[in-house]
């Protein structure tokens, strides 16, 4: 049964990054900072679920006062924050990286790929266009033979269509048994895990080492790569910004992200 707004409190916090907690500005605010770091004290296990990389968590723990595990790259890599290493990954096999690129290359016209690996390399090809300045190591060239260690998530950019009609073709293409397909943005990108591989089941199995199950879980997010996490979860929760997939599964619409609304509902959660 999905928990109730007045139900007892939940064990596990897990929340999305960009556009949930984060506010347009780039900022965490200090309302949402102590909303849950007293959702931790109440004895709460607070967990980022991010679709980030893990080069992109840097000040991230400062930033929520969260040291244990992260959840990165839409379920394909766990990220410990405290000695800034991954822990365990779900990586793509190259098989599957090289077969994902020519069907989609087939079938959507100027399609470019990029990839982020297990080892944090960053790889794109030379017509695909990052929307951040590349980090150092950074190498630009073909996928397969550029990378040297697997692919945690394979990135399709293709900007005249946007992310929705991006992913509208690429589901068409793929099928859900073969690839997890998903995005997290409005400019035309697309994002690709090993089947099966989402924010929901490593979150799950992640909290299984715990004894802990998704009736203990309240989770936050905003995009379509939240969908599966908030589906799952004992009550799923959306900012008022998130996108229409979100809005359809879960059980309860906060304020938007710069609004505070993560904060508005740990705040009646973990009432002392």
């Amino acid at each position: 049964m999905r928990n109730s707004p007045g139900s007892t409190p939940p064990k596990v916090v897990a929340t999305d990054l960009d556009g949930t907690i984060v506010r347009s500005d780039g900022t965490i605010s200090e309302r949402t900072l102590a909303a849950l770091q007293a959702a931790e004290r109440a004895g709460a296990l607070v967990i980022v679920v991010t679709g980030r990389p893990p080069r992109w968590l840097k000040g991230i723990a400062d930033a929520t006062g969260q040291h244990g595990l992260a959840i990165c790259a839409n379920g394909a890599l766990v990220y410990d924050l405290t000695a800034n290493s991954v822990v365990a990954s779900r990586p793509m096999s190259d098989e599957l990286v090289g077969n994902l690129i020519e069907r989609l290359r087939h079938a959507v016209p100027d399609i470019n790929f990029a990839a982020e690996c297990i080892d944090g390399q960053f790889v794109h090809e030379a017509s695909y266009i990052p929307r951040w300045t590349p980090e150092v190591g950074t190498i630009v060239g073909e996928i397969l033979p550029s990378v040297t260690k697997p692919v945690a998530k394979l990135l399709a950019r293709q900007e005249e269509l946007g992310s929705d009609a991006l992913l509208g073709l690429a589901r068409a293409t793929i099928d859900a048994d073969f690839a997890t397909l998903t995005h997290s943005s409005i400019d035309g990108l697309l994002e690709i895990n090993g089947p099966g591989v989402t924010k929901a089941s490593t979150l799950e199995w992640h909290l299984a080492e715990h004894g802990l199950t998704a009736s203990d879980v309240v989770a936050f997010g905003d995009m379509p790569n939240d969908v599966e996490m908030l589906a799952w979860a004992g009550r799923g929760v959306a900012v008022a910004n998130a996108h229409p997939e979100v809005m359809a599964v879960v059980d309860e619409v906060t304020l938007s992200n710069d609004e505070d609304g993560v904060a508005v509902v740990l705040e009646r959660l973990f009432a002392s």
